[in-house]
Order: C-alpha cells, then sequence, then structure tokens
C-alpha cells in the first residue's frame, strides 16, 4: 500500500483530484485497463526530458531532478526553488509534500539540504565571516543590510560567538539584482560596496548599524548567491542554513539558536 502524502498544489482545485484518479481508475469499470494503471507503470522517469519540458513549459531551468516515493511524481531543484511534477511533465506541482508514516516527513527538504550543503562550497571563500574564539557551531546566514531582524540579530553578535557560535553571512538583496528598470538595486550596490570593502566584516556591522557605507566595486558574487538562495528556498532574510543543510527562517535569539544547534 502506498504511503499517504499531503501535496500542496499550484492548481489544487484540479491538480489533487487528477493525481488521485490514477489510484481509483482500477475500480472504475468503465475504464480500460490501460489507461488505469498509475502513472508510474506507464512512463519512466526521464530527468533531460522532464527538464526540457518545464524549461519550455514555463521557463524554469531545472538543476537536479529526483524520484519520490509518490508514484509518478519527481521532485525537481530549479533556479527558483523546489517543484514537483509528474513523470510526462503535464502536471507541475508547487508547495510542500510530507511522508505520513511513523513521523511526518517534508521529503523535498532532504534532498534540499544536500543541495545546500554542495552549493556552500563554492562560497567560503566570499563569505563575510564573525568566527567565535570557541567554536562549537557554524552556521551560514542570509542576510541583507536594510532587515530589520537582520540587524537585530547582528548587534547580538557578541552573545552569539560567546556561546561558541560562529556566523557566516551570504548577501541576499531582498529587492533582488536589478528593478523593473533594469538598472541595479540600492540594496544590490550596497551588499557589493560591503563585500568590497578592505575590511569587509567591520564594514557590515557600520552599515547595519546605519553609520553609512563606503561605495566599493568589485567582482564581488552578489547576484551568484543570491540565486543561489532562491535556489534552495530563501524567501526573505535572515535566512539560517545549520551544518547539516537544514535551513531556519527568520530570526533566532542566541539562547535558542544554541538550543536549536545542540539538538541538531
Amino acid at each position: 500500500m502506498f504511503k499517504t502524502f499531503i501535496i500542496s498544489a499550484l492548481l489544487a482545485t484540479f491538480t489533487l483530484p487528477l493525481l488521485l484518479q490514477y489510484t481509483n481508475a482500477a475500480e472504475q469499470t468503465n475504464v480500460p485497463a490501460t489507461l488505469a494503471k498509475p502513472v508510474s507503470d506507464q512512463i519512466a522517469l526521464d530527468a533531460d526530458f522532464l527538464k526540457e519540458k518545464i524549461n519550455s513549459s514555463i521557463g524554469l531551468t531545472v538543476v537536479k531532478v529526483e524520484e519520490t516515493a509518490l508514484p509518478g511524481i519527481a521532485l525537481l531543484v530549479t533556479n527558483q526553488g523546489l517543484f514537483y511534477a509528474s513523470y510526462d511533465g503535464e502536471f507541475f506541482i508547487q508547495g510542500k509534500v510530507y511522508n505520513l508514516g511513523s513521523t511526518v516527513k517534508d521529503i523535498g527538504e532532504e534532498s534540499l539540504a544536500k543541495v545546500r550543503l554542495e552549493g556552500l562550497k563554492s562560497f567560503e571563500d566570499n563569505m563575510i565571516v564573525y568566527k567565535a574564539e570557541n567554536e562549537k557551531y557554524v552556521v551560514s546566514v542570509f542576510t541583507d543590510i536594510t532587515c530589520g531582524y537582520c540587524r537585530k540579530m547582528h548587534e547580538k553578535m557578541a552573545d552569539y560567538n560567546a556561546r561558541g557560535i560562529t556566523f557566516r553571512y551570504l548577501a541576499y538583496p531582498r529587492a533582488g539584482i536589478k528593478d523593473q528598470n533594469g538598472n541595479l538595486t540600492q540594496g544590490f550596490k550596497d551588499l557589493r560596496s560591503v563585500w568590497c570593502s578592505e575590511d569587509n566584516a567591520t564594514a557590515l556591522t557600520k552599515a547595519k548599524s546605519g553609520t553609512g557605507i563606503a561605495y566599493r566595486i568589485c567582482e564581488a558574487p552578489i547576484e551568484a548567491q543570491f540565486k543561489f538562495g532562491r535556489q534552495i528556498g530563501v524567501s526573505g532574510t535572515p535566512a539560517i542554513i545549520l551544518s547539516n543543510g537544514m535551513m531556519v527562517p527568520g530570526y533566532q535569539p542566541p539562547e535558542q539558536l544554541e538550543e536549536l544547534l545542540k539538538n541538531t
């Protein structure tokens, strides 16, 4: 018996009933046996085909395709985040899929965790780091200068560090890279200036305290970090990536983050 799943669909009003009809088809006496088979029995997963179909249909670039325990449904890691699709590419699903086994499990989160850890490696030399003297934990945090909770978190950096938590910042300009007129956003330019500073850790602290940002231009990977963030599910700041690849969105007070890390 297939395990039960909860699907939050992009077009939930008709996508879910259509998916469920495969399991009910065998009970319908007026449906030919060949049509009553589940999609997974008719079509094998072809990653290249699905990548091309999704790209040509809605313009998404699919980075990775994986099978799921849900028959006929594949997991898609794209340049815009995580989605699901039927093997034939006829149905596209946005949202989370849960396995209701012995424990409730988000089946997409494990795949994203791996993608996050792999991707973070490419930015290790381009993060702004606040290292704990007695380091016990390392978190990677997507941040923006204008984000109120990012500023609140940064104000408590000494407390985080005292608890053995090292912060590694990545840039995530919430307004995006370019505005509707095609010009670079102020958020992008400010983060680039910080990353291009000789002492970018001090520059970021000053920027978040509102004391000003010295304008700088260099080949800082602001756009690459922003795009990576979108790919792995970041939709706002701060977004904290733990050492196991799991993501915790939003502000976490020092004592709360420490407790979370102890139990991870």
